[in-house]
């Protein structure tokens, strides 16, 4: 219900920046062409390594620290556990130790950067460093590594339309948990639905995937000191603004008109 009434607001493909002439397609060419420099930038740095000999002996790691949605979910926005915003390109080059055009299935995070640019250099990463170094993962070697990845947004009081959200993903299944906001929460099948437009939530066969998958937020939670939810001061303008034009205010659920059963202790 929130996602539908987020469609027609600030962050919404149909009311975008609220502006009323606001055009998806054109926002997107502008957004790639923001983007010719950063691609420039490399390439220059690519030539200068290699015109000094140390392209081979550099590890170039590119990657963006957000996804976006352009109409993904009838959204423009970066602040949801959707795989268009909480997924982002990672390329990592450096010949001399791993194989290019090697693909790891694993779930990798950004917080894992650092602990494995750490072990590339030969260093111990920081005790209260989150993350996992993935350097071995890139040479081959079969190491434990996470079963799912914590995704975590706080609601700001600037964009009062997307609510605090709690998600783990894994290789094939998603789970978003919605924290102060009277909706449902989402699991989806990520390889056979990657679009997530069929939400399994109230899917009797996924009852003990739903169990596990919430509980590992909150285990993940426990294990990171994240219990608690920052209160952050308002500050600025908040953008609550709706098209009267626009798309309506969602519904409930269906599910949520269904007899009840009776509680029990």
């Amino acid at each position: 219900m929130w996602l539908l009434n987020q469609r027609n607001s600030r962050h919404g493909a149909g009311f975008g920046y609220n502006l009323d002439n606001f055009d998806l397609d054109f926002y997107y060419k502008r957004y790639c062409e923001a983007l010719i420099p950063i691609d420039d930038a490399v390439g220059r740095t690519m030539k200068h390594l290699e015109k000094n000999g140390e392209l081979d002996n550099t590890i170039f790691l590119y990657m963006a620290d957000n996804g976006f949605q352009f109409g993904d979910h009838g959204l423009i926005d970066k602040r949801t556990a959707y795989e268009a915003s909480m997924r982002v390109p990672m390329i990592i080059r450096y010949p001399q130790s791993f194989k290019g055009g090697t693909v790891i299935e694993d779930v990798v995070a950004n917080i894992d950067v650092a602990p494995t640019l750490l072990e590339a250099a030969g260093l111990e990463k920081p005790e209260q460093m989150h993350g996992d170094s993935f350097w071995k993962i890139l040479h081959g070697e079969k190491i434990p590594w996470r079963e799912v990845l914590l995704y975590e947004y706080f609601w700001e009081c600037n964009y009062p339309h997307t609510p605090t959200t709690h998600a783990v993903r894994g290789k094939r299944y998603k789970f978003i948990r919605y924290h102060g906001i009277w909706d449902t929460d989402e699991l989806y099948d990520i390889i056979d639905d990657p679009e997530e437009k069929h939400n399994l939530i109230n899917k009797p066969e996924h009852k003990e995937r739903i169990k596990k998958m919430r509980d590992q937020i909150f285990e993940i939670l426990h294990s990171t000191d994240g219990k608690s939810v920052p209160m952050l001061e308002d500050r600025g303008r908040q953008f609550y603004n709706r098209d009267i034009k626009g798309s309506k205010q969602g519904e409930f659920p269906e599910y949520f008109f269904d007899k009840m059963e009776p509680v029990k202790k």
